[in-house]
């Protein structure tokens, strides 16, 4: 090491000139013109970023990593980026934290149904089902809304209960609402679905899936007044258990899970629902999901099995409709990668509103990586943010003038370089609205 010394260059590098795809991207779809045509809140002084600035910068610095307010500053000193975006000045995290505070419930309600039904409204996809699920998101401070409640990571600490809505064929969320940490998984559902249906006006819903917190006899009449097909999973109380426990035949699908259907009408409900049932034996599918059944202490064949049970309104076969729920997993993976990748879990301030409207940016940020994903890099397999970040925007750059040309010099390898040129090339061609591929 002692021919090894260390200098300085003036030269403003950037470590993240990737994000020129996605500059080019926000280009083609014309973002900033949909920012300003949605009602976002107005700066109260000339010296003031522009709004549609803030969020795009918002969103960049997401997609760059940051997770926390403090880590907006990644991109604040960064010349290059500064100069692709064609931003006059960077704002600090100080100046987001106040701008979101301008965010109240009436906003929130007015800004983000204009957005998410300008961009749903320029995807061409249909007949489409819709997932629904909620999360837990931990709170380590005093903020708005922030109850103790079910947190099995963290019993007793105080925390948000969000609902969120998700595009199972488009891979995209539809729609967020921020809830205190003691509310119910149905609390304010329906009202949320007919939000939800607001946000996706226009297209058909040919499915909604939900696990067993939103087993309810509500939902149940809604979506059924609503002519709406369902699969929600069971939550096993006893009546259900004597179900499945004296059950006969079971159908055998493969080594180890067995399938059977029948009707079930709880007390409160006015006519039986069609009970689609599942069991798998533990010894064979040690990872199987579902619950063992604990109605006798002398009968162990109960314990040899997990169960799981749907009720629906499909008249496919029993084998279709579990086929078809399993397939809402993936509902499950998109909340740990928002959580993980985009901040959804850290992102907050102590107005309430004020973290609803940040955390409906991080859904967009989402939205807009996974039009990326489909309409960019055009390939099937489901990189997660992580992973682009090191492949795509992770470049180191800097930028030259020609003439009256900008050029943005980027260090690649010789053998990368065509590979970028094509992605250059596909930010080009993007037409909008997309067709969201089958």
């Amino acid at each position: 090491m002692n021919n090894l010394v260390i200098e300085f260059t003036d030269k403003e590098i950037t470590p993240w000139s990737g994000m020129v795809l996605f500059k080019q991207m926000l280009d083609k779809i014309d973002f900033c013109s949909a920012l300003a045509s949605i009602g976002l809140p107005e700066q109260g002084s000339n010296r003031g970023y522009p709004p549609a600035q803030l969020i795009t910068n918002f969103l960049v610095s997401i997609w760059s990593g940051a997770n926390c307010f403090e880590h907006l500053e990644v991109t604040r000193n960064d010349e290059v980026i500064r100069q692709i975006f064609n931003w006059e000045r960077m704002a600090g995290h100080r100046a987001f934290k106040r701008y979101f505070q301008k965010f109240d419930q009436a906003t929130n309600q007015r800004v983000f149904t204009s957005l998410y039904q300008w961009f749903f409204g320029n995807l061409h996809f249909d007949n489409y089902t819709l997932d629904f699920d909620s999360s837990v998101l931990t709170r380590y401070g005093n903020q708005q809304g922030a109850k103790k409640g079910y947190n099995p990571k963290k019993p007793g600490r105080c925390s948000h209960h969000p609902l969120m809505a998700f595009v199972a064929e488009s891979r995209m969320i539809a729609n967020c609402w921020l809830r205190p940490g003691n509310s119910y998984t149905t609390n304010n559902f329906l009202g949320f679905l007919e939000d939800t249906l607001e946000k996706l006006k226009g297209k058909k819903v040919s499915l909604i899936r939900a696990d067993s917190g939103f087993y309810d006899k509500e939902v149940f009449d809604y979506l059924e007044q609503k002519q709406l097909f369902y699969i929600i999973a069971c939550r096993l109380f006893y009546p259900i258990k004597l179900k499945l426990a004296y059950h006969k035949p079971w159908l055998k699908l493969d080594e180890g899970i067995e399938i059977a259907e029948t009707t079930y009408q709880a007390e409160d409900w006015d006519a039986p629902r069609r009970l689609v049932m599942v069991r798998q034996q533990i010894n064979q599918r040690p990872q199987a999901a579902g619950k063992q059944l604990r109605l006798f202490a002398d009968e162990d064949i109960y314990r040899n099995y997990r169960y799981s049970c749907f009720i629906t309104n499909l008249d496919f076969s029993a084998k279709t409709v579990y086929d078809l729920y399993r397939n809402r997993s993936d509902a499950e993976n998109r909340i740990k990668e928002i959580k993980y990748d985009f901040g959804f879990n850290s992102f907050n301030c102590r107005d309430f509103w004020a973290t609803e409207a940040m955390l409906n940016f991080v859904m967009m940020a989402y939205n807009l990586m996974s039009l990326f994903r489909q309409a960019i890099l055009g390939t099937k397999v489901h990189h997660q943010m992580k992973t682009l970040r090191y492949k795509v925007f992770a470049i180191g750059g800097y930028m030259i003038k020609n003439g009256n040309r900008r050029v943005l010099k980027l260090s690649l390898q010789m053998k990368r370089r065509e590979w970028f040129k094509g992605l250059w090339r596909a930010t080009e061609k993007l037409n909008w609205p997309f067709l969201v591929p089958g």
